[in-house]
């Protein structure tokens, strides 16, 4: 086997590598969602069983906080891996085997990036994130602040610490959304 043969079975197991990986974190990633919807649910169960545990509302907002920048986290890796598939060891291969059709090199790749419905799917699924991970608990403290009209002050300044802690979720959840298309 020459050196070039090598160094391609090389990027073809980093390639192998990179799609486990990533096929983990998608499991991982979809899985969060499911998790946090359990817990809205136990949360919300417990709070309204009795008018005496409505603070417990104010567990939903680092929920949201936890599990939404897990999601976030794992959603960007995923997208990473992605990007380097699509441009590092597409060059790489292409560098070492003089091929240049990069549609043809790890093409689904690229290819699944075209679809004429992916803007549509990203928007959609960046609003199921936003629900989910954000608006959900501003619902919560709202819901909170509506129940409980005169908390103390450290709950006061907590409930306000979370809706900063949720916005600033927001934002990272719409900047990492990968709305992009193509390569």
């Amino acid at each position: 086997m020459s050196d070039k043969d090598q160094i391609l079975e090389i990027f073809f197991k980093e390639y192998d590598k990179l799609k486990s990986e990533q096929a983990q974190r998608i499991g991982f990633r979809d899985n969060l969602l499911y998790v946090t919807l359990g817990l809205f649910a136990t949360i919300i169960s417990f709070a309204v069983s009795n008018a005496s545990n409505y603070y417990a509302l104010l567990v939903v907002p680092w929920v949201c906080l936890i599990l939404g920048w897990t999601y976030v986290v794992n959603d960007e890796k995923i997208s990473a891996i992605g990007r380097y598939i699509r441009y590092k060891l597409v060059d790489k291969v292409k560098e070492h085997t003089g091929y240049d059709d990069l549609e043809t090199l790890f093409g689904w790749e690229i290819a699944h990036r075209d679809d004429k419905h992916r803007k549509r799917r990203k928007i959609q699924q960046l609003i199921v994130d936003e629900i989910t991970f954000v608006v959900s608990g501003l619902i919560a403290l709202g819901a909170f602040r509506f129940l409980v009209p005169n908390p103390p002050i450290g709950v006061t300044i907590l409930s306000w610490v979370e809706l900063l802690l949720l916005i600033m979720l927001g934002v990272e959840t719409y900047i990492y959304a990968d709305l992009g298309k193509g390569r």
